[in-house]
């Protein structure tokens, strides 16, 4: 039996996600925090499969082989509504060939998991249904709109046919006069629609067009010509107006990439420039931009200095200067000078293109409320059926009225029975505060995420990077006993020197004039410092607690450990194993921002704690002067796993960070949060949010956008429930028409998708 993603989701508990979450091996010293989002065959009970993804980001257009199976994505511009889906998964569900079915009706994008040799006949069944399947291409920069020209006179025709019918009606013309203007008018805008209903009656899965066919065939046939008419013309008017509306959502996303140029001018072998189209451009041509123009690639800028605005990406407003060896990205604008820069990524995988290949992605991982709505509408068209059936026999059996007056009421029934605009009520809200996150840098991988960041009770973050700059210095050195200063000194930055940890950095930049050993046999001792062998002898260089474990620390050095960590500095030692050989001290910066972050957050009712695997003086130092609730210092990986664990039983917990002592808490925590991004591979495959930037403020911004969100979705599920009950009840007691269905259905998809599109606004 073929897997449907969209269906057999039973993910809405805690339980399940954290499970899901905490099943990735995360070893300590590994600091990938690594989000397993690829589709299984089989779901073990209380497995998360909201979190399931089709493909990986980078390989999103590709046919990509898994254990014998391709996998393709297919765009099928005809798949609007959930009814498309259904009809097309029931008849590839029914092929052997067929692995996994997962759609996105926002994109249009159908991914099928199949046997290498079926895809020929996969499209050919599509083609079956009426649709017009394609092979869907990343790096189309073409609108995702259906062409709807061709309509256009039928139309037209239909509706001056329409209205002579409602013409000849009122003026009592003969009734063969008004049925030939009607059959006329339903001929014209109606064959496809009644063409989309046989299939979706032969595949019994009565969808809207199945439905609008028999009310408007039993109107016909009751007599009432001119209303028949009058239905059919203005529901595919209304149809067009939804789909041109869908556009707009659609478009919302693929437009980002309209922020990198089609050209750019690369430097040919011989030396001059030509005006190359971007996705011909290989890794390591040089590239010249001027002032003013976008820049259409990632890479490394090789000859001359700038200011690059990065607001289309990072959303800050503050251009930032840039010169010989600064990363610049795809869809950022120079400012002011000019320069040229080396290509270090393809088209197709720039960092922008992954934006928004992510964002198209994440409508998969969809939000437990969407859920509920996919399956309450899989409820509530079949009660309505039922309700119609009832509704065109008992009356009149127990001869509360004419045959006709009951069935006519049923056929009013029929169409209201589509639950098309409470289906997309949800997905298109979802979409626009996406695409709106992604535009102010907030990169949400997934509907749950965006639902989630309104519930989140408590906040952890990482010290380093998140609160400061991560940018420390070295403020202080003391070598000990008889060691030469300067050698005690090349010692230290040696072995800092084969660390990407700050704290070490700080060491080896403020040696950066000295010629440093060579270090055999290095490694990083987790949460406490590094080691290793220079000529023969181990040193360790490391906090206060790697120092203790390897050596006794006299009281002396401790009162100077504990004077520089009360000035909110950072100590670590360096012994031999026999003897302590010096102390350095090291100060962060606290970032501007912070502050700010923090008192946001807790105005929104988020609690804060800093996880530091500094020393407690030091956490409890920058804490108070931030405002942070609570500070713990000397925090190792499961130490910071610990108080995710706790604090995820009290309420929704989110982690920011992205160092190697984060792995296991950002897995634990329900959401994980990386600052600063951009250009980071890893974090934006795998994060949960990914700020581009390493502005703490972005998380309240995706708090509040959450709540927003939320907020538009209750409204639009309102709106979408209560018109239809407004409609059944003029039904009943006897005041609806067909005119007031047909308003009613896709006047109730034409508001919630406004309504939703209003997000983008903001």
């Amino acid at each position: 039996m073929v897997k449907d993603v969209n269906k057999h989701c039973h993910c809405d508990s805690h339980d399940n996600h954290q499970k899901q979450k905490n099943n990735h091996n995360h070893n300590l010293h590994d600091h990938n925090h690594s989000h397993d989002h690829t589709e299984v065959k089989e779901h073990q009970h209380g497995d998360d499969c909201c979190s399931s993804k089709p493909q990986s980001l980078t390989e999103l257009s590709e046919s990509k082989t898994i254990d014998g199976f391709q996998l393709t994505q297919i765009r099928i511009m005809q798949m609007d509504c959930p009814v498309e889906e259904n009809i097309i998964r029931k008849k590839l569900g029914e092929m052997k060939a067929v692995k996994e079915l997962h759609f996105n009706l926002i994109q249009r994008v159908l991914t099928v998991t199949h046997r290498p040799d079926a895809l020929d006949s996969i499209l050919a069944v599509i083609r079956q249904l009426d649709f017009e399947p394609e092979i869907y291409n990343k790096n189309d920069k073409s609108p995702q709109s259906v062409e709807h020209k061709k309509q256009y006179w039928l139309l037209i025709l239909a509706s001056l046919a329409a209205i002579l019918a409602e013409i000849t009606h009122f003026m009592k013309f003969p009734w063969w006069v008004q049925l030939i203007l009607a059959l006329i008018a339903v001929a014209a805008c109606g064959i496809k629609t009644y063409k989309k209903g046989w299939i979706s009656i032969r595949n019994f899965d009565l969808n809207i067009n199945a439905l609008m066919s028999i009310a408007v065939t039993g109107a016909l046939i009751l007599g009432q010509w001119p209303e028949a008419a009058m239905v059919m013309v203005l529901f595919n008017i209304a149809e067009l107006i939804e789909a041109k509306s869908l556009d707009r959502a659609r478009n919302a996303i693929s437009s980002l990439m309209n922020l990198t140029p089609n050209t750019t001018m690369v430097q040919q072998q011989d030396g001059s420039w030509q005006e190359t189209e971007v996705s011909s451009v290989k890794i390591n041509d040089i590239i010249k931009i001027k002032p003013g123009e976008r820049i259409g690639l990632d890479g490394i800028i090789t000859h001359g200095q700038t200011t690059i605005n990065q607001a289309p990406i990072t959303g800050e407003s503050l251009p930032i200067d840039k010169s010989k060896g600064d990363q610049i990205f795809a869809g950022t604008i120079n400012e002011t000078g000019l320069f040229e820069y080396s290509v270090t990524s393809l088209a197709n995988d720039s960092t922008i293109a992954r934006i928004i290949h992510a964002v198209e992605e994440a409508q998969a991982n969809r939000a437990p409320i969407q859920r509920f709505v996919d399956r309450f509408s899989r409820i509530y068209t079949p009660t309505v059926l039922l309700i119609a059936l009832i509704i065109a026999i008992l009356p009149p059996m127990l001869h509360f009225g004419t045959w006709s007056e009951w069935i006519y009421k049923a056929l009013i029934m029929l169409v209201i029975a589509c639950p098309c605009a409470l289906v997309i009520s949800t997905p298109i809200t979802i979409v626009s505060g996406l695409t709106l996150a992604a535009r102010r840098g907030i990169l949400v991988k997934g509907g749950v995420y965006l639902e989630l960041g309104r519930q989140l009770k408590y906040l952890a973050l990482d010290k380093t990077g998140t609160i400061t700059h991560g940018k420390p210095i070295q403020t202080n050195q003391v070598i000990y006993g008889e060691l030469d200063p300067n050698q005690g000194f090349t010692l230290a930055a040696s072995l800092a020197n084969n660390s990407n940890h700050p704290i070490s950095q700080a060491v080896a930049k403020a040696a950066s004039d000295l010629t440093l050993y060579t270090v055999e046999q290095f490694e990083e001792v987790v949460g406490k410092g590094i080691k290793g062998v220079v000529q023969g002898q181990i040193y360790y260089l490391g906090n206060l607690r790697l120092t203790n474990e390897i050596i006794s620390c006299d009281e002396a050095i401790k009162k100077q450990v504990e004077q520089f960590e009360n000035q909110g500095k950072t100590v670590i030692l360096l012994n031999n194993g026999q003897q302590i050989l010096g102390l350095f001290a090291i100060a962060d910066t606290i970032k501007d921002s912070s502050q700010e972050a923090i008192n946001e957050l807790h105005q929104l009712g988020v609690k804060t704690v800093m996880l530091t695997g500094d020393n407690a003086s030091t956490a409890q130092a920058i804490a108070k002067e931030v405002g942070i609730d609570e500070a713990r210092g000397n925090q190792l990986p499961q130490d910071k796993y610990d108080v995710i664990v706790k604090y995820s039983r009290q309420g929704t917990t989110g982690m920011v960070g992205d160092g190697i002592n984060d792995a296991p808490a950002l897995a634990a925590a329900r959401i994980g949060f990386a600052m600063g991004s951009l250009g980071t591979d890893t974090a934006i495959e795998t994060a949960d949010v990914a700020l581009m930037d390493d502005d703490l403020r972005k998380i309240p911004e995706f708090i509040r956008l959450s709540k927003r969100t939320h907020n538009v979705i209750i409204q639009n599920i309102s709106f979408a429930l209560g018109i239809k009950l407004v409609f059944l009840v003029l039904t009943f007691i006897g005041m609806g028409t067909m005119w007031m269905a047909v308003f009613a259905d896709v006047g109730a998809s034409l508001l919630v998708v406004a309504n939703g599109l209003r997000l983008l606004k903001n």
